[in-house]
């Protein structure tokens, strides 16, 4: 896909000041339509603070963020969420105590306003069942639709939070360190997960696992002290002798 695409989330001179502190200065940001962006650099770089930020979590000092042509920079979290505009969290937010099944079935209420309406008949709650095992097919949890989610390996959790996502049918998710703690084999289970879902959707994902970065990414930006230091293609960043020096140097792999 050609970087002609309009793009879908645009910020531009975004700034998050804390107290003279820049967590994020006149950052500059296009994320196109139908492609998986990758937000990247080292250890408070700015990454969680940019989610927040585009996210409405925090509130922006300077710019301005649009969401499909439209002016977000001062809509409130959960406008911004029902535009389509949804993220997931870097720690795995799953109700351990539920099934795999009741965590979607949840998060499928959640665009009605019934997301905690415990007090509903079965009968009622089971007209979601369909779509719930649908979704976790989609994630490859349709064996484990009954087992608690405090008792799925951490891969798995992590697939289950993907389910609980597209329940809310983003149009764009945000994805933070979707490999965070994860060995080689729920690497891998998840980077299938995310190229799957990204197939009709637009990412924005912060992730540190560079490998994961190469293989998903159409276009990647990197941080540096909340600037933005470069942006282009993997092979255009591996290359950049400045991304090296201040953050991947030895450690790319592609």
């Amino acid at each position: 896909m050609t970087t002609t695409q309009p793009a879908f989330l645009e910020a531009r001179r975004l700034s998050r000041e804390f107290r003279g502190f820049f967590a994020v200065k006149d950052l500059d940001l296009d994320v196109r339509a139908g492609q998986v962006h990758a937000l990247i650099g080292p250890n408070g770089a700015g990454k969680t603070t940019v989610f927040n930020l585009l996210t409405r979590v925090l509130d922006c000092t300077g710019g301005r963020i649009l969401f499909d042509d439209k002016d977000i920079t001062r809509m409130a979290t959960h406008r911004v969420a029902r535009l389509g505009l949804v993220r997931s969290f870097q720690i795995s937010s799953v109700f351990p105590a539920l099934t795999a099944l009741e965590n979607v079935r949840v998060a499928l209420q959640r665009p009605g306003g019934l997301g905690m309406t415990w007090w509903r008949s079965r009968a009622a709650l089971a007209g979601f069942d369909a779509r719930a095992h649908a979704l976790l097919q989609d994630v490859q949890l349709a064996d484990f639709a009954h087992r608690r989610a405090g008792d799925l390996s951490y891969g798995r959790k992590r697939a289950l939070e993907i389910a609980t996502t597209l329940a809310l049918d983003p149009r764009m998710l945000l994805l933070d360190e979707p490999m965070a703690g994860m060995g080689t084999e729920d690497v891998a289970h998840v980077t299938g997960l995310i190229r799957s879902v990204a197939r009709d959707r637009t990412v924005l994902m912060v992730e540190h696992n560079l490998r994961a970065v190469a293989e998903l990414s159409d276009r990647i930006t990197v941080l540096a002290r909340g600037e933005k230091l470069a942006e282009g293609t993997y092979a255009e960043i591996r290359a950049n002798a400045e991304v090296r020096r201040a953050y991947i140097g030895g450690t790319a792999h592609a």
